[in-house]
């Protein structure tokens, strides 16, 4: 076949292009065309994955409001920013604390202290644009200062009784400030125990901000360290043991012939002695039972503040008796002793009768009940 030649002047056609030898190369149209289809399609992709980019952004921005909410509310805990939580709750009432004293300021030192230790993690939220609602559950690590408490509210009652026989009397301020001293010496002396939960705060949208619908009782029970948990025992304690003061009649403990009035702790040891029935102030008979008293603690203590000895005949708890005559271990009963001192110390009770006794021993202002020992006395 014979090849076509074109003049210079000649314009060659759009569907061809000269190769070095002057033939005839594929036409070049199509290959245009395409990179204009690609082009435009890669354009028509990037806008496609920005406005999807800018709506999941809008929405994931969203969504960390009512978190963010949450998350300076917590900030506001552990700083016992008090303003700032109730800035951050709908209806602004932090009237929840006042059970656990926690916005007192007597108890500032000790709260700040352990809700400065709170750790918190966000776990799960749902979230409603539609409805303005959402739920942010949190895991939170806080410290859990139950036996703190106790320790301190036994150590405080010890105190009060101790005080009140002394003679001296305490105002109301000077009572608190001395609950709250105790307390700031238990925490920084004990180690810390901690206590972990899932808290979930529902949040409704105002405006433009988000606020946590309420302060719950979980929260209240976060930030004082489970008082709450601690309160109820106390009071469930007083009410047993107001129910046995006002009952004519009460279960004997269970004791074994050989078993003997004999515990240690690191307050107090106690020894049983010996026992004898003698004559109260009115001339009726009373047991008095003897035994001997350690101080194994730190500070001067007596018997009647680390003791609690009650005596039982025929289910009835026996009332204390005034003997008749002067006993020196009557005396040392109440009297304080120095640690590592020992002193021989004497109850009285007063008899229905002749029968056995049955005694019970423990640590006084115990919550929970306690170690206790047991013995039996007989009378004849």
């Amino acid at each position: 076949m014979s090849k076509q030649i074109y003049s210079e002047t000649e314009p060659l056609p759009d569907s061809t292009e000269i190769s070095p030898d002057n033939s005839h190369t594929a036409p070049l149209p199509v290959l245009k065309k395409r990179k204009k289809k690609k082009k435009g399609l890669i354009i028509f992709l990037i806008v496609l994955i920005l406005v999807i980019a800018a709506g999941a952004g809008f929405y994931f921005w969203q969504r960390q409001k009512p978190v963010n909410t949450v998350k300076k509310f917590l900030e506001d805990v552990k700083a016992m920013d008090f303003d700032g939580m109730s800035s951050l709750l709908q209806n602004s009432d932090l009237t929840v604390l006042d059970n656990a004293d926690i916005t007192d300021a007597a108890y500032t030192n000790f709260f700040s202290a352990v809700n400065q230790k709170m750790e918190f993690d966000i776990k799960k939220t749902s979230f409603s644009i539609l409805n303005g609602t959402a739920t942010v559950t949190v895991h939170v690590k806080y410290i859990d200062g139950s036996d703190i408490y106790r320790e301190t509210i036994t150590e405080f009652l010890k105190q009060i009784v101790s005080t009140a026989f002394s003679g001296e009397t305490l105002t109301e301020e000077e009572t608190q400030q001395k609950l709250a001293s105790l307390l700031e010496e238990k925490a920084a002396s004990a180690q810390d125990t901690f206590a972990e939960t899932d808290i979930s705060y529902p949040l409704i949208k105002a405006g433009d901000t988000w606020k946590i619908v309420t302060l719950d009782e979980n929260t209240a029970k976060m930030m004082s360290a489970n008082f709450t948990d601690v309160q109820g025992e106390i009071e469930s304690s007083l009410e047993e043991a107001q129910e046995a003061e006002n009952s004519d009649s009460a279960q004997t403990p269970q004791a074994a012939s050989g078993d003997t009035i004999d515990m240690s702790n690191e307050k107090f040891t106690i020894h049983y002695k010996q026992h004898r029935v003698g004559k109260d102030y009115s001339g009726a008979s009373c047991l008095l039972v003897y035994y001997d008293y350690s101080n194994n603690g730190t500070s001067p203590s007596s018997a009647m503040v680390d003791v609690s000895l009650q005596a039982y005949q025929n289910g009835q708890v026996l009332s204390a008796a005034i003997p008749e005559g002067d006993d020196e271990a009557i005396d040392q009963f109440m009297t304080e002793v120095q640690p590592g001192q020992a002193v021989t110390v004497c109850q009285a009770f007063s008899l229905i009768d002749e029968s056995d006794v049955t005694l019970q021993a423990g640590e006084a202002f115990s919550l929970g009940g306690g170690t206790v020992t047991t013995q039996i006395l007989q009378l004849n």
